[in-house]
């Protein structure tokens, strides 16, 4: 081999050539254009003074935008918007000669030249509108053309037409809008078709933007038969076996003659799922006493078992059943106990009335995990505090008629300490023999007896001060002249079902229905007879002169 170095590689480079400053626009169209049909793209796109304002550099947002109507004249025919982007292209003049070779063939020399910057370019990226053509010889869509066209005489001829009830007519033959191509292919339609008075809204579709929405069906759902029990037809469905399943406990209506004697099999057979320790206590609890509200036997745990049955979802449903209406109304009930034939169960009767000064919105979640978060809370709050805390909190069920815990109303009559409203609770004088829906074992005006003093009670210690037994003796004095029981009869309202809260009961509320209604008719006749009166006197001849 030769040591010596072989030939150099000659490099060629294109040669440089100026770019020329001339701009131009770009029209993205969305359609074949011919050199013959260029005007009628023009036209179609707002003509040559809109193309102008459009690509304009001071342009405003609203007037860099381009609207491309590919039915020009029709006013119902929503157009394709289109935008106005920015750009760094380069024209090119593209130039191909033809030339014979002396074989006889064709050989075509091609040549480029640039003539210009494009700086702009007009894209129509968004969908086109669903279409809607309606009836063009309606008054209506005459009327939006005579608008167009600032048709003064055609808009102030204009009169609102009788409403026909043809709805439905034959259609025998293809639309006329129907491009007879595809009409030569289709088979006729026969029928009937809608003939109502139908205009397309501004816009259809609010997606502009294709996406590509890649349907796939869930990997943990399987196909499963059910059979109608009705028809016994069979059919498939998918159904999503890893999906969470919340359980509840049964609920029934007052007016249901019996209870439930256990949970439900659905509910039976996830049983393994609960702590059988925190159930057991909850059944030694309900044992015990077989009426609670859920404030009641939650305080009788700490917050970690707390925080355990909430989540559970289970140990609740497992232990008793509740009521939607009537004077137990969301308290738990242990299975096989109808406090409805138990006279003893008027002390487990749960007061609830409407604290209006208690906010009702909730702090955000975000807002609770920052403060619990804090090194300042863990550092401030000491353990005495804390102990207090969860004293204040096992107390919150009860009323004492001194302390307290909590801005809402919603005792049961058993958890209510005060020594006057203790007295009238176990006050067996005024019961019923037979249980009420609103008033349960008590009578009426016992159990509102006991509601003037605990609301007294309650209110006067949310506004600071302990209320005294010769206030409540006032106010039940009230009560006994009459006043009391106007307020109450101004408190129901009949377009309620549950009579536990102040309802009416379903006939004394069809009554003041039909009674309100007499007396708005009755009213109404009489304004109608004054005006016709006072019109009928106005027109009398004075013929007194």
């Amino acid at each position: 081999m030769s040591d010596e170095a072989g030939p150099s590689t000659i490099r060629s480079e294109a040669p440089e050539k100026p770019l020329p400053s001339t701009p131009f626009y770009s029209i993205e169209y969305p359609g074949y254009v011919k050199p013959e049909s260029v005007p009628l793209a023009v036209s179609n796109l707002g003509g040559p003074s809109r193309l102008e304002t459009a690509f304009k550099r001071t342009a405003a947002k609203n007037e860099a935008l381009l609207e491309l109507n590919l039915r020009p004249g029709n006013p119902f025919a929503h157009p394709i918007p289109g935008d106005i982007v920015s750009t760094n292209n380069i024209l090119l003049k593209v130039v191909r000669r033809k030339r014979k070779h002396p074989d006889g063939e064709c050989v075509g020399e091609f040549t480029a030249e640039a003539v210009g910057i494009i700086p702009k370019t007009a894209r129509f990226r968004s969908m086109a509108d669903y279409q809607f053509q309606p009836n063009m010889n309606d008054p209506l869509a005459q009327l939006r053309l005579a608008m167009d066209r600032m048709d003064v005489d055609a808009i102030r001829q204009y009169s609102i037409s009788d409403e026909k009830e043809d709805y439905v007519v034959l259609a025998s033959t293809h639309p006329p809008e129907l491009d007879p191509a595809l009409a030569e292919q289709s088979e006729p339609t026969s029928g009937s078709r809608s003939n109502l008075r139908l205009f397309p809204p501004p816009l259809f579709s609010r997606q502009n933007v294709p996406q590509n929405y890649n349907f796939k069906a869930n990997p943990a759902s399987i196909v499963t038969t059910l059979v109608n029990e009705e028809t016994g037809e069979e059919r498939k469905r998918l159904i999503n076996k890893g999906r969470w399943k919340g359980h509840g406990p049964v609920t029934i209506a007052f007016s249901d003659p019996n209870v439930p004697e256990g949970p439900p099999p659905t509910v039976e057979n996830v049983r393994t799922q609960a702590n059988s320790e925190l159930l057991d206590r909850v059944l030694e609890f309900m044992n015990e006493r077989p009426v609670w509200t859920r404030a009641a036997l939650y305080n009788q745990f700490s917050p970690a078992e707390l925080r355990e049955i909430h989540n559970s979802k289970v140990i609740m449903p497992l232990t008793g059943y509740m009521f939607s209406d009537g004077p137990w109304r969301d308290a738990m009930i242990r299975f096989k106990y109808d406090p409805r034939k138990e006279l003893d169960a008027r002390i487990y009767q749960r007061i609830y009335f409407r604290n209006a000064n208690h906010p009702v919105a909730r702090p955000s979640v975000v807002a609770r995990r920052q403060e619990g978060r804090s090194a300042a809370t863990y550092i401030n709050r000491s353990i005495e505090q804390e102990e207090s805390f969860e004293a204040d909190r096992r107390k919150s069920h009860i009323f004492d008629g001194k302390t307290l815990t909590k801005e809402t109303a919603a005792f049961q009559l058993c958890d209510i300490h005060d020594p006057m409203l203790k007295e009238m609770i176990e006050d067996d004088e005024n019961l019923r023999e037979v249980c009420d829906e609103r008033d349960g074992w008590y009578s009426a005006q016992a159990l509102e007896r006991i509601k003037t003093v605990l609301r007294h009670k309650f209110f006067s210690l949310l506004q600071g001060y302990v209320a005294t037994e010769e206030e409540c003796e006032a106010l039940l004095e009230q009560d006994a002249v009459g006043k009391s029981q106007t307020t109450r009869i101004k408190r129901l309202k009949f377009g309620k079902h549950n009579m536990a809260k102040g309802a009416l009961r379903p006939e004394d509320a069809a009554a003041a229905r039909l009674q309100a209604t007499l007396d708005r008719n009755a009213k109404t006749l009489l304004a109608n007879r004054r005006e016709m009166y006072s019109g009928r006197s106005s027109q009398t001849p004075d013929n007194s002169r």
